[in-house]
């Protein structure tokens, strides 16, 4: 009997990997940028999350000099569901606390189910260093888990960013995470690096691009708008030459609450939905 109960949890142990494997495989090939940074906001998946120069509640995880410029002490949260499988589900779900001084941003994002969970959560904090100048940073910690302790590995990183002004129109920002020389880098986290600028073109027009590269994979490109259709309707579009990848949505405003969707395709798995719901809590 001992033999068959090992035999048996053997079994188990092997019918795990596979699901795994899979999983990891999946996400890190049909992504539009690598698995581990943060996938989250509704308006920034219509955009195809060229974001990390445009002020906004989930931008400002993205690249945390935004945090100073976005307006209100905020609450929100994000589902994406990829490809319409329920299984590769992200639930997120964040805040800021603005202030005169340094604005604060934290957030917790869950991706997977039963068999297999990623975990990530991030405090971050940003500042105005002049008029035309913010800066931001932000410790992350990283987690992929299944049952029973058959996989685990943990992670601690960090990620920073700046926010340029060269004119009231302009933006350019840049971004780096997890920024260790490889001789250091003992966990299995990538580097990535992203820069891009966006205009507005008018009034009620910005547009954007940004470019990214991370270990391990190629250059992508990618660009995006959001058009003010109304004084509390927004339509936002996007492109992304990794998996030739477009996207579109909206995003309207009620008060203090705002609800925004986004959906982003992907050349053979087909559509990516997100939904966001931010509560603007009160003006910095």
């Amino acid at each position: 009997m001992y033999l068959v109960r090992n035999y048996r949890n053997i079994l188990l142990s092997l019918r795990k990997i596979p699901v795994l494997v899979l999983f990891v495989f999946l996400l890190s090939s049909a992504s539009g940028s690598d698995p581990y940074l943060l996938k989250a906001g509704a308006a920034e998946s219509g955009m195809n999350f060229s974001c990390i120069m445009k002020p906004d509640f989930w931008s400002s995880f993205h690249n945390q000099a935004l945090l100073p410029a976005y307006t209100y002490s905020s609450a929100g949260i994000n589902y994406q569901n990829s490809f319409g499988i329920s299984e590769l589900g992200t639930r997120t779900a964040g805040f800021i606390l603005r202030n005169q001084g340094a604005t604060v941003g934290a957030f917790y994002s869950n991706f997977g189910y039963r068999d297999f969970r990623r975990h990530t959560a991030g405090l971050g904090c940003g500042i105005k260093l002049s008029d035309k100048i913010s800066a931001g940073i932000q410790a992350d910690f990283l987690a992929e888990k299944t049952p029973d302790e058959y996989y685990k590995r943990e992670s601690i990183t960090f990620e920073t960013g700046i926010l340029i002004l060269p004119s009231d129109k302009v933006r350019i920002g840049i971004h780096v995470f997890n920024p260790l020389p490889g001789s250091l880098r003992k966990n299995f986290l990538p580097a990535s690096v992203r820069a891009g600028a966006g205009i507005y073109l008018s009034s009620t027009l910005f547009a954007c691009t940004e470019a990214e590269i991370s270990t391990g994979r190629s250059l992508s490109v990618k660009a995006g708008f959001e058009y003010e259709a109304g004084k509390s309707f927004r339509l936002r579009g996007g492109f992304s030459t990794e998996n030739f990848s477009f996207s579109f949505g909206a995003g309207y405003l009620m008060r203090d609450i705002r609800i925004d969707m986004g959906f982003a395709s992907h050349q053979n798995l087909g559509v990516s939905s997100s939904v966001s719901l931010i509560f603007n809590l009160k003006a910095g």
